[in-house]
């Protein structure tokens, strides 16, 4: 009995790792990654707002620009982030249904908004606009395209974790797997709220 004993805190003690802030170290290296992406992405907003009038020789946004398809796909996204949140209360609750419900529903909203943007793209492509058309059209694509990645990578991740949860791999204590993917998700949601003004409404309404 002694000796299950140690093996039951061996493998808590495996399960935690505390760093001296007393944050989980996995906890505290998304919020390090998430900080070094917060300056990508600035870099790329900010490439893209020089260039968003540099269309003399190509379709502009005025002439591409689906707005209330972007609109629709940024309402899903954001839905998704209460739908992860409701998600993550299920799994730190051991109600595996919740779960199971939620993390589906995140899942979907990921593969609406990938879905969508690959459709954007492909009637940019049709109406003339390439990634080299002009500068516009390459920071246009760098900035979204390389948001798109990242949430199909978010997507996948999360769908890796409604696996397990199928397989009751995601119980309490475990819960901790889905609430750093939960802050990736968060934090690709909240560069869209930027991306969305900046480069469709912005576009649209500039000179």
């Amino acid at each position: 009995m002694t000796a299950a004993v140690l093996d039951h805190d061996s493998a808590d003690a495996h399960e935690e790792h505390p760093t001296s802030l007393r944050i989980d170290s996995r906890k505290l290296a998304i919020w390090t990654f998430i900080g070094s992406e917060c300056l990508f992405f600035a870099a790329l907003i900010t490439t893209f707002v020089i260039y968003r009038n540099s269309h003399a020789t190509g379709p502009g946004p005025k002439d591409v620009f689906e707005v209330p398809l972007v609109t629709a796909g940024t309402a899903v996204l954001l839905f998704s982030s209460f739908f992860v949140v409701m998600a993550l209360n299920g799994a730190q609750e051991g109600n595996r249904k919740k779960l199971l419900l939620w993390l589906s529903l995140t899942v979907l909203c990921g593969c609406f908004f990938v879905g969508m943007q690959v459709y954007e793209f492909t009637g940019f492509m049709h109406k003339g606009m390439g990634y080299s058309t002009n500068l516009f059209a390459t920071s246009f694509f760098t900035l979204t395209g390389f948001h798109g990645t990242h949430v199909a990578i978010g997507t996948l991740w999360l769908g890796t974790l409604l696996k397990d949860a199928y397989k009751g791999r995601i119980p309490p204590n475990k819960a901790l797997n889905l609430e750093i993917a939960a802050l990736y998700w968060h934090f690709v949601d909240v560069v869209w709220i930027i991306i969305f003004p900046v480069v469709y409404l912005m576009s649209l309404f500039a000179k």
